[in-house]
């Protein structure tokens, strides 16, 4: 399915159907089944949202909840495979078309040698943090930041070594990308 340009208004939500909602959870959250199995249904239970942002917040808090009160080995699986439905940093192929526009600064500066070096660094980086952080992915609210900037960000991540920490930021940064995504495709009033 194309991703659309606006966003339906919020207030149909309830009484869209699943698809039609996926459609929204994967252009503001990235496509993950595993949301779509906890966000939908709380989704049409809960009380209509007045905006897209108290939905993002609304999913978030899901998110939250999963990773404070995770019940079995399988909510945190569950958590994991949301937050690793962002594509990596610097990856060469991202499906997501706000994905690619969001990365797009981090591939544009620099000579072409320099461009290489960072690429190589960013792609050991994402090893590194895979590999002390099984099950997940780095995600951060790029925000028009630096490749240099972003990598010292994963780079002191790593470090910390805190998987607990390591979920609530990158729940965070996941609410943080889906709020910017939703201003920039709502339509005008």
């Amino acid at each position: 399915m194309m991703a659309p340009t606006t966003l339906p208004p919020v207030t149909s939500l309830q009484g869209a159907d699943d698809n039609d909602i996926k459609s929204v959870l994967d252009v503001l959250f990235e496509p993950s089944q595993d949301l779509h199995l906890i966000a939908i249904p709380a989704i049409r239970n809960s009380a209509p949202f007045s905006s897209y942002s108290s939905l993002i917040e609304y999913v978030g808090g899901l998110l939250f909840q999963l990773a404070e009160n995770p019940s079995t080995a399988d909510s945190r699986a569950e958590l994991h495979a949301i937050l690793g439905s962002h594509p990596r940093l610097g990856e060469k192929k991202v499906d997501s078309a706000q994905s690619r526009a969001e990365q797009a600064h981090l591939n544009a500066s620099g000579t072409s040698g320099d461009k290489e070096e960072e690429a190589a660094r960013l792609k050991a980086l994402n090893e590194e943090y895979e590999a002390r952080f099984p099950g997940l992915r780095y995600v951060v609210f790029v925000n028009g930041r630096s490749r240099d900037v972003v990598m010292q960000n994963m780079r002191e991540r790593i470090d910390r070594g805190d998987i607990f920490a390591e979920e609530r930021e990158a729940i965070q940064a996941m609410i943080d990308i889906a709020l910017d995504r939703a201003k920039k495709l709502q339509p005008a009033s």
